[in-house]
């Protein structure tokens, strides 16, 4: 009777093991082995049949105790000394029975997770995992124990004590002055300290375009729209005497930051009290020696007698509050479009999809699963954390959402086609843009990395496209996922390698770098308020002139609105236990030659953050988002 030796691997997260009976059998092509019982978690012994090949290992877990199990994978010592592992990293609930397969095998019979369902959140957006709870998701795509939604939410009411701002919240009065704001920020990061001493300043609003928080939507300007209609006598004082602006326009050095996405958008009230919502534009002039500085601003979308366009020249408090709107427009933007919308609601289509129709052990499951780490995605239980948010902002998303399709259309943007993205932008010039330059070293790294794994499983095009559930995958994605965004740029079937790779890389891009540089600024560029407030509590002013002192604090976010503001930013951008860009703790490659190719992509991203930190050595005000060491596997919060 030959001998196979099972090794069973236990979880290494919290609440892992169980007490209740574990049972495994040995499968092959024409025999089985008995099942047995497993005494010990990790190794038993089991005897039976000569088995020509193993296709599965079956494990069962019965009900005793009610103790849940998480298993990670089973490694198989065959009679011949050689071993087999076959991946898990599921849990087991109550009775339950699964099937695993060798990781090594792209070909499947075990079948996917059809189970989990799709659903409408809201029309015009992409669909999501039909679920209204953290319960209500599947076991193994949850986040772990230490940390889940009930988690964030203690620490969303645990900040107002570390943030010293517990007693602050209470009021019911505006600020004073200014200079007030400093109360809710006793410890601020070295960048939001930074943020309040130079927020007034025309570079450093400019600046922000580049590599604040939201750094994608500046765009260059050729001509001026008809809806903005700046003359060159209103900014020639900027621009300086040895140029002009059709000069500069021709020249491409001018921008264009539109908030056309927020025309239309109505006023929401909170306390009875009407807060405001507008559509500005801006035009901005990459100057030679200050920097991206900004030109006009016209707070709403169509030119009017009571819709000015406001100039550096401007008396001071018009200017200001001027540059306030804009930046309360980028608030509604960066939240509800740049990070809600085109970070987690994009990834989780691929990340349903891929419950749906990939098995564990094909190699494009785990090609994302090792990066996008599915398990510690919020998934829809994400807007928990953002109704928060809404209760401040009242921007009501449904009409963002709404006017959002034109924004997701633009071919495959949503995924960070960057090359593509930035030349349709006009930004490849722009200096000091490093939000550009550490996005394409990232890029770069990760699709040479996943090239290298699609050519060991696919030697040529033709096998891509025979590949059943990689074209079920992309068609899942398109058709149920996007199903109503049928301009979003992604085919119903990949016909070629290069294809696949180049989705495959935009998804783990999108859900690592992009989700990294878009979400965790937050507490640094908006925890001081005056620079980014995220609701306005009085209209624009229709003239020139009447910006006073008090109606900046008036207009400003109240005393509990800037506490909410401050704790939700804190919450969402705080580093989080997580596992880093490159590291993959959980072994769903055992190919030597995926091995390589992993050591291979390491070493490219310390070479990237190297770069980036000789670059940042001796700037005060450094931009590390993008630091291979900054970002999360996965959109992890």
């Amino acid at each position: 009777m030959a001998t196979y030796k099972l090794f069973v691997a236990t979880g290494q997260n919290a609440y892992a093991g169980t007490t209740d009976y574990v049972y495994a059998t040995v499968i092959g092509k024409q025999e089985q082995s008995e099942t047995k019982a497993l005494d010990n978690f990790g190794r038993d012994h089991y005897r039976g049949f000569p088995l020509e090949e193993i296709l599965f290992v079956e494990l069962e877990k019965r009900y005793y105790f009610g103790d849940d199990w998480f298993c990670r994978y089973v490694k198989v010592k065959c009679p011949d000394g050689t071993f087999k592992i076959f991946p898990c990293y599921r849990w087991f609930v109550g009775n339950m029975t699964i099937r695993l397969r060798e990781s090594s095998g792209k070909e499947s019979c075990l079948l996917s997770s059809h189970s989990t369902r799709w659903k409408v959140w809201k029309s015009g957006i992409p669909k999501c995992i039909d679920a209204m709870s953290q319960q209500d998701i599947p076991p193994d795509h949850r986040f772990f124990y230490e940390k889940n939604s009930a988690c964030l939410l203690w620490l969303f009411v645990h900040s107002f004590i570390d943030l010293d701002i517990k007693g602050i919240f209470n009021s019911l009065n505006s600020w004073d002055a200014l200079e007030n704001f400093r109360c809710i920020l006793s410890s601020p990061s070295p960048i939001a300290a930074y943020v309040m001493e130079n927020w007034k300043e025309d570079w450093f609003f400019g600046y922000q375009f580049l590599n604040g928080c939201n750094p994608r939507m500046i765009k260059n300007c050729f001509n001026l729209p008809e809806k903005f209609p700046v003359t060159e006598d209103m900014v020639q004082a900027t621009l300086g005497p040895n140029t002009t602006l059709d000069k500069e326009l021709k020249a491409g050095d001018i921008y264009l930051v539109d908030y056309c996405i927020l025309e239309g958008i109505p006023a929401n009230v909170i306390k009875e009290k009407c807060q405001y919502v507008t559509a500005p534009l801006c035009l901005l002039y990459d100057h030679p020696e200050r920097g991206l500085i900004p030109l006009a601003i016209q707070i709403q979308q169509n030119p009017h007698k009571n819709n000015p366009i406001f100039l550096p020249s401007d008396p001071e408090l018009d200017w200001l509050l001027a540059k306030m709107w804009v930046r309360h427009a980028e608030f509604q933007v960066y939240e509800t479009l740049s990070h809600l919308l085109r970070t987690h609601l994009v990834c989780e289509v691929f990340c349903i999809a891929t419950m749906r129709q990939l098995p564990a052990v094909h190699p494009i499951y785990k090609v994302q699963f090792i990066i996008t780490s599915y398990r510690s995605w919020k998934l829809h239980c994400l807007s928990d954390a953002l109704l928060y948010l809404s209760r401040t902002t009242k921007t009501h998303i449904k009409y963002i959402f709404k006017s959002n399709n034109n924004d997701l259309r633009t071919n495959h943007t949503a995924l960070s086609i960057l090359r593509r993205n930035h030349r349709k932008r006009g930004v490849s010039q722009l200096k000091n843009y490093f939000y550009r330059d550490d996005c394409l070293k990232l890029w770069d790294a990760i699709e040479s990395f996943v090239s290298g794994i699609v050519d060991l499983f696919y030697s040529s095009d033709e096998d891509v496209k025979e590949d059943k559930e990689v074209q079920n995958w992309i068609h899942d994605v398109v058709a149920e996922g996007f199903k109503d965004l049928p301009n979003f740029g992604l085919p119903r079937n990949i016909e070629d390698k290069k294809a696949l790779v180049t989705i495959l890389a935009g998804v783990i891009f999108t859900s690592s770098g992009q989700h990294a540089a878009i979400n965790n600024g937050q507490y640094d560029w908006c925890s001081w308020v005056p620079n980014t407030p995220c609701t306005m509590r009085c209209p624009p002013p229709p003239q020139k002139g009447l910006a006073t002192m008090d109606l900046i604090m008036n207009t400003l976010p109240g005393i509990p609105e800037s506490c909410i503001q401050v704790a939700i930013t804190w919450v969402l951008s705080r580093e989080q236990p997580t596992v880093w860009l490159g590291q993959y703790p959980e072994d769903h490659f055992t190919e030597k030659a995926v091995k390589h190719h992993i050591d291979k992509f390491q070493e490219a991203l310390k070479k990237i953050e190297k770069s980036i930190d000789e670059r940042n050595a001796n700037r005060q005000l450094k931009y590390e988002y993008l630091s291979p060491r900054k970002i999360e596997n996965s959109v992890a919060i």
